[in-house]
């Protein structure tokens, strides 16, 4: 059965309780996972404040401020880990992001500021993160990021993402290669689209929705929790094969020529 018991777990990108790491979340603490918990943090503390709230139940032993563009605070996180936990076992990236403005209109006039920013915080961390985890790993590990079928199909309105999650896609795979010896396993979850505080910038995200609803061969899309599961079951021993994959979580839109 799947058991994450004495499993550390790191997990990044919580903003709300529409955000797909919280379903990640909650099924690794049910799974009996010890949770560290990032936060973005702000000037005024509040996204501190919502996120500490909303995982309070999940009695995280961890709770630290992870700005991704902040070589500092990505050094200090891992600190915090080594020094309370001595070793990390899972790592949760579900962190992107792209100028709103770069997401609609022309794809060739996306801005060299935004195709950075996107390329940086979507694709980059993942890379940073994992070489922080790397050390820490020390038992072997699982690294589960996030990832759409943007990434190898034009979507409107998704733009510079879709070359970000591309290239997170790619990334998955060399670091797979490079950090498989450790026994370190790295695998992406490609979601379907659900409505949350990142899919909001995306132009007619909603009637991306029910278009999968109408297509998807399970006729609807799918939630937080089953993207959950997919993680829980890719961070645990039944999953002991698997690396460099990217695994579709989509009621089976993928498959769909029209």
């Amino acid at each position: 059965m799947l058991n994450l018991t004495g499993k550390n777990a790191l997990v990044t990108g919580i903003a709300n309780n529409r955000s797909i790491a919280w379903g990640i979340a909650q099924q690794l603490h049910k799974a009996g996972a010890n949770l560290g918990i990032t936060y973005l943090p702000d000037e005024r503390g509040k996204m501190e404040a919502k996120v500490a709230e909303l995982v309070q139940p999940l009695n995280p032993s961890l709770f630290v401020p992870c700005n991704v563009q902040n070589d500092e605070q990505i050094q200090s996180t891992f600190e915090a880990i080594r020094d309370k936990w001595g070793k990390l076992d899972i790592l949760i990236h579900c962190l992107a992001f792209a100028n709103k403005e770069d997401l609609t209109g022309d794809f060739s006039q996306t801005s060299r500021s935004g195709f950075k920013t996107a390329l940086e915080i979507s694709t980059y961390s993942l890379v940073q993160l994992s070489g922080a985890a790397k050390p820490l790993m020390t038992e072997g590990g699982s690294i589960v990021t996030l990832t759409y079928l943007g990434g190898v199909r034009a979507v409107p309105n998704y733009n510079v993402m879709g070359v970000a999650k591309a290239g997170l896609e790619m990334s998955v795979r060399y670091l797979a290669a490079e950090l498989g010896p450790q026994n370190i396993r790295v695998n992406a979850i490609s979601a379907g689209p659900i409505r949350t505080l990142a899919s909001s910038a995306v132009g007619g995200i909603l009637d991306m929705i029910h278009h999968v609803e109408q297509v998807a061969p399970l006729r609807r899309t799918v939630t937080q929790l089953e993207v959950g599961n997919t993680a829980a079951f890719l961070c645990s021993d039944l999953s002991s094969g698997i690396t460099g994959q990217v695994l579709y979580v989509d009621a089976g839109y993928e498959i769909m020529g029209m």
